[in-house]
C-alpha cells in the first residue's frame, strides 16, 4: 500500500487539492501529520481532509492527537514511539507508531500496535546530517516483528524498488508527493511500482 504523510508547509499549490490529486493517483492511506496545529485547528482541517478521503474511500489516519482522531471518526491514530509508551494509547480503530530501531518495533508489537512506520530509510532533507538506516534495517525489522511495516523517508520513484524487493509491501512518502508539481502523476508512478512487484 501507498501511504501519504501530509505536510502543508511544503506543498507547491493548494494543500487539499494536492491530497485529492494524490488520492486520484492511487494513494491508499493518508496520515494527516500537521504537528504545529492546535487541537481546534487540526480538528477543522481533519474534517475537510476526511471529506476528500471519504470520497475516494481512502482511510484517514490522524497523527499525534487522539482526541481529534476520535472526534473526526478517523480510521486510525498514529503517534511517536515515546508518546505511545508514555500514554499507553488504545484506539477504536487502527493504531500506528513511528519507530527508529528494532527494539522499538518489537516493543510496539508487544504493546498492541497494528503497524509501525519505520525510518529513515534513505537520506532526506528532513533528517539532514543523520545517516539513514538503510534497507538492511527493514530486513532485520521484518525478521523480528510480524505486524505490518511501513517504510518511510527518502523514498522516491528511483529507490522505491529497492525497498519493495526487501520484502516491504507498504511504503510512505511525504516530500515526493507533497512537493510535487503533479501529485497525481507522482502517486501514480509509486503505486504502479508497488502493484508490479508486490503479489
Amino acid at each position: 500500500m501507498l501511504y501519504l504523510v501530509t505536510n502543508r508547509h511544503i506543498v507547491r499549490g493548494n494543500f487539499l487539492k494536492n491530497i485529492e490529486n494524490a488520492l486520484a493517483g492511487g494513494v491508499d492511506r493518508v496520515i494527516l501529520r500537521e504537528k504545529d496545529l492546535e487541537c481546534k485547528e487540526l480538528f477543522l482541517l481533519s474534517k475537510y481532509v476526511k471529506v476528500i478521503t471519504d470520497r475516494y474511500d481512502v482511510p484517514l489516519i490522524i497523527n499525534g492527537n487522539i482526541d481529534v482522531a476520535e472526534k473526526t471518526g478517523a480510521y486510525g491514530f498514529h503517534c511517536e514511539f515515546q508518546d505511545f509508551i508514555e500514554n499507553k494509547y488504545k484506539y477504536d480503530g487502527v493504531l500506528g507508531v513511528s519507530i527508529h530501531s528494532i527494539e522499538e518495533g518489537v516493543k510496539c508489537e508487544q504493546l498492541g500496535a497494528d503497524y509501525i512506520l519505520a525510518g529513515h530509510i534513505f537520506e532526506t532533507e528532513c533528517k539532514k546530517g543523520l545517516p539513514p538506516r538503510g534497507i538492511e534495517f527493514l530486513k532485520e525489522l521484518k525478521e523480528n516483528v510480524s505486524i505490518p511495516i511501513v517504510a518511510i523517508e527518502g523514498i522516491d520513484a528511483k529507490n522505491e524498488k529497492k525497498v519493495i524487493k526487501m520484502g516491504m509491501e507498504d511504503i510512505a512518502v511525504m516530500s515526493y508527493i507533497m512537493k510535487s508539481k503533479d501529485p497525481y502523476y507522482s502517486a501514480k508512478v509509486l503505486k504502479s511500482t508497488i502493484e508490479m512487484f508486490v503479489n
